[in-house]
């Protein structure tokens, strides 16, 4: 028989008066005025939900227009009225735009005209966005990519990382994908060859030199015919011209010749193709190089055009070629190229596009371009990514924001002001998913910490993209909070709690305050949101139930128990004093 105490069956507790009192505080407090909710990204009614999440007590709303075509169903008539209402209400409002893809990559692949269309839409979102706070500037967040997959390396029990077995690479010049195997070498010299960066070059070198080897071969065959029947071949043109027959020896020479012919022809177009994959995708040096090219054979290259068939245009087409593979030798063009730093510069580009665009509209008012990460897992979900990503569309802001005529200085603070990070917790933590720690998600933070305006908050267990309140995941909130400093103190923290809303059907506002132990009053002071549980009492704690429901029924004021016939609910008693019949 196993003997038990109390204390093997009671562990005892925390007073509710004490201040870390909550077994989801966070152990981080938090001014409630900075949290914010979502409206429901499934309506276009963002009036109607929006007020109705105010009533809570909320002062930040973030109008969820994740969908397009819900963001389109929104009239302009409505955000401006939510600029009213916020006003009334004072509180302030955010917006989450359309998730699209702002490199303009679809699975089909690239295209200039598709990343076009997209900068086109978010300008658009950023625009009607200006409408819910025309005087200050709006948070408009978007996702660095919608569509794009990221290959995380794995984390290994024993803290060594593993990497993909594969890069997936694109052709600039078409817009293509493919997939460039990383495997282990083992020939002398090529061990470490493990590493992307090292096995793009070496593909794109070989892939480079096998063409021109391609081309110089075709160029030598046709070259050797030519050479050793143009003699003949010119003197039976010039017999043919004086109106002499050709003989059978003339004839099969001069067949011979048109093959040599052909060779040169297919190897010049073969060059065409090449130059113009070189100085698409070469260094400005090695573009130097073949604009000198261009300017020396111009003239032939005319004269060519002039007379295409001409012997003497044969002539010239091999003399181009001839010193055209000896260019070609000289540059080392980037065929393909890593999908993720491709698609990094396409984002910069529609980024810094959309937010020179809304500062030459909107000036001082111009909306802010927050960029949050994905899920991990998906393309610039890591704090490195998201920051290159900012560093880089800045660069491109101040560059074309000087070229327009903005001074450098203004250009600068302006990039500064209008273009920064949306860090979603929940997001981040899914890298647990690959091996890693609550240590290696604050570290992520750290990354992209002077960049972050805005704050999306969900909890979850780091392995599906769940959204629960604060304090009910293993999200590390506190240490999150800390890396980010008085900012991210400061930036509005908007509440996504899609699956508490879905299983729980609450607003996930009041277990939000809980986890942030934020001031239960407004002088920033005990009591606390994370003691509430164990202060609010109820007619059923303590001694029981004191005030039953029967107490009110017999000696309460109201008239809801009188019988119908004197406005009450109760049935009347046929027989009965009130019953509307005399007595016996």
């Amino acid at each position: 028989m196993v003997d038990y105490t109390i204390s093997d069956i009671y562990q005892g507790g925390d007073s509710s008066l004490a201040p870390k009192y909550g077994n989801i505080f966070t152990n981080y407090r938090v001014n409630p005025a900075t949290f914010g909710m979502t409206t429901d990204p499934r309506t276009a009614n963002i009036l109607k939900d929006a007020s109705t999440k105010f009533n809570t007590g909320m002062k930040h709303i973030e109008i969820s227009a994740v969908t397009p075509e819900v963001f389109e169903s929104i009239p302009d008539q409505h955000l401006k009225e939510m600029n009213r209402l916020a006003k009334l209400t004072g509180a302030t409002v955010s917006v989450h735009g359309p998730i699209v893809e702002p490199s303009g990559i679809s699975k089909e692949g690239f295209s200039e005209s598709n990343r076009e269309a997209i900068e086109r839409q978010m300008m658009s979102a950023v625009s009607r966005s200006h409408l819910v706070s025309p005087d200050g500037s709006i948070p408009v967040t978007f996702h660095s990519s919608a569509a794009l997959p990221d290959e995380i390396p794995t984390r290994n029990p024993d803290g060594s990382i593993q990497a993909p077995e594969g890069v997936v690479v694109i052709r600039p010049e078409d817009g293509k994908f493919g997939v460039i195997p990383l495997k282990e070498r083992t020939f002398p010299g090529d061990e470490k060859m493990k590493d992307a960066k090292i096995e793009i070059d070496r593909h794109n070198s070989e892939q480079w030199m096998q063409e021109i080897e391609q081309l110089g071969q075709r160029m030598r065959i046709g070259g050797e015919i030519i050479d050793k029947t143009a003699t003949t071949a010119i003197l039976a043109e010039a017999e043919k011209k004086a109106g002499k027959d050709w003989t059978q020896d003339e004839k099969a020479i001069e067949r011979e010749f048109h093959q040599g012919t052909t060779y040169l022809n297919s190897s010049y177009i073969d060059l065409k193709r090449l130059f113009e994959t070189a100085q698409q995708n070469s260094s400005e040096m090695e573009k130097d190089k073949i604009n000198k090219f261009y300017d020396d054979i111009k003239s032939k290259a005319e004269m060519i055009i002039k007379n295409p068939n001409d012997i003497k245009s044969v002539m010239l087409r091999r003399e181009i070629i001839d010193e055209g593979v000896e260019i070609l030798k000289e540059v080392h063009p980037r065929i393909l190229v890593d999908l993720n730093e491709f698609a990094r510069d396409k984002t910069a580009e529609t980024i810094s596009n959309v937010a020179l665009n809304s500062y030459k509209e909107f000036k001082n008012t111009a909306p802010i371009i927050s960029i949050e990460n994905p899920p991990a897992g998906g393309a610039f979900g890591r704090g490195e990514d998201l920051r290159k990503i900012v560093e880089e569309s800045r660069k491109k802001f101040v560059e074309k924001a000087i070229k327009s005529g903005i001074d450098e200085k203004t250009a600068k603070k302006e990039a500064e002001k209008l273009i920064g990070v949306t860090w979603d917790v929940g997001h981040i933590n899914m890298i647990r998913k690959y091996g890693y720690e609550a240590s290696d998600v604050v570290k992520e933070t750290e990354k992209v910490a002077p960049f972050v305006k805005h704050i999306h908050l969900s909890d979850n267990f780091g392995l599906e993209h769940t959204e629960l309140p604060m304090g009910m995941g293993n999200v590390p909130m506190k240490e999150i909070l800390e890396k980010l400093g008085q900012q991210g103190f400061d930036a509005k923290k908007i509440i996504e709690a899609g699956n508490w809303w879905q299983h729980f059907q609450t607003p996930p506002f009041k277990e939000t305050l809980e986890a942030f132990g934020s001031p239960i009053y407004s002088m920033q002071m005990a009591p606390y949101w994370n003691q509430s549980s164990g202060l609010q009492q109820d007619y059923f704690g303590g001694y029981g139930q004191m005030l039953p429901q029967t107490n009110y029924e017999m000696f309460g004021a109201g008239f809801s128990h009188l019988p119908s016939e004197l406005g009450g609910q109760r049935p009347g008693a046929e027989g009965s004093r009130m019953s509307g019949k005399g007595m016996e």
